[in-house]
């Protein structure tokens, strides 16, 4: 597919001012859109979207197709009526040149309950309506990443691996079970990806309209503690206790002697091609949901990969192995057709 030469601004969201420690997407994600329409830019590339997890990262989510519920407008809560302006008055003095993390998710999170239980309490036909709607159309990753995360919060925010053996292994009585006992809890992460898609959706129709188009991102590997490798280890390289046998990263160059040591878990390109890529297909559509165009980071790693034994302490010892190359692509364009 051709690009004609554009222009653009590349500004992740959480960097919007705003009062409430973080961006969000509402006024002043409105406000930049229209700049960038005065300006005669073609483009907003955004980076990842989704829940931040190990260091804040959008690189090492929980999530591979969730967004960050940190992104949500509380005014435009306050609009749907599911929180009052009282609610959001007594905000604390957050810095305006930096995100901290730990008191802004601290304050937004209970905000996110307050609202959530308002809605339930209080929400409008059309909002249950469409709410339940929501729920009905992305249940093929929605209902793992609301469980994960509530199990999260179960067990004490441990890696998945260090949960009770029943449910770490998704045995069928364990997974009843634990959705049973956190039914509330995993009804109120549903409603905070919801209100993120909603937002988000909101922001990106009214850029296109304005002719600007968004660059999304997707990094080409997912985090070890994520609900897409809990609900799916049979696509990674895991022993037989659900441990990685081999981990990512890149080899030493000028820049650093003992290389790049990233951790993810490596994909079984093998079995994910018997399953003709349809995990990847999944992940593309909702890329493409959210964005117009779609950077994969560190796109070199579909020929070859840095191949690490796990538990080493650098990323010395690796090795190269051959990816799915083009295979991958063709799979996916005959699934979605030709993408930007």
């Amino acid at each position: 597919m051709r690009f004609p030469r554009s222009s653009g601004v590349l500004l992740h969201p959480t960097s919007l001012p705003g009062m409430f420690g973080i961006g969000e997407l509402g006024d002043e994600a409105y406000r930049f859109v229209d700049f960038l329409a005065e300006a005669a830019q073609s483009y907003w590339q955004v980076l990842p979207l989704g829940p931040t997890g190990y260091g804040n990262s959008p690189y090492q989510s929980p999530s591979a197709f969730g967004g960050s519920p940190m992104l949500i407008s509380l005014k435009k809560l306050v609009e749907a009526g599911h929180l009052q302006q009282d609610d959001i008055n007594d905000a604390p003095d957050f810095p305006v040149e930096r995100v901290e993390y730990a008191s802004v998710t601290a304050f937004k999170t209970e905000l996110l309950e307050r609202a959530f239980a308002r809605f339930i309490e209080q929400g409008s036909r059309e909002q249950l309506a469409d709410f339940n709607l929501f729920c009905d159309e992305q249940a093929g990753w929605l209902d793992d990443l609301a469980l994960f995360l509530s199990l999260q919060e179960a067990f004490g925010q441990v890696g998945w691996q260090e949960w009770e053996s029943g449910i770490a292994n998704r045995r069928p009585k364990d997974l009843s079970y634990w959705r049973d006992e956190l039914a509330a809890r995993i009804d109120s992460h549903r409603y905070r990806q919801w209100q993120f898609s909603r937002q988000w959706m909101d922001v990106k129709r009214y850029a296109n309209e304005k002719g600007v188009r968004i660059i999304g991102d997707i990094p080409i590997f997912v985090a070890m503690d994520s609900a897409d490798v809990w609900a799916a280890p049979r696509l990674f390289h895991f022993d037989d206790e659900l441990h990685p046998s081999v981990v990512s990263g890149v080899p030493p160059d000028y820049f650093s002697e003992s290389g790049q040591l990233w951790g993810h878990p490596l994909y079984r390109w093998d079995v994910m091609a018997k399953e003709g890529y349809g995990w990847w297909a999944a992940r593309f559509r909702m890329a493409f949901t959210q964005a117009d165009v779609v950077r994969i980071d560190h796109f070199r790693g579909f020929y070859n990969y840095w191949q690490i034994p796990a538990g080493e302490d650098t990323a010395v010892n690796g090795e190269w192995v051959m990816g799915p190359g083009a295979d991958l692509f063709r799979a996916v364009v005959a699934d979605l057709g030709d993408l930007p």
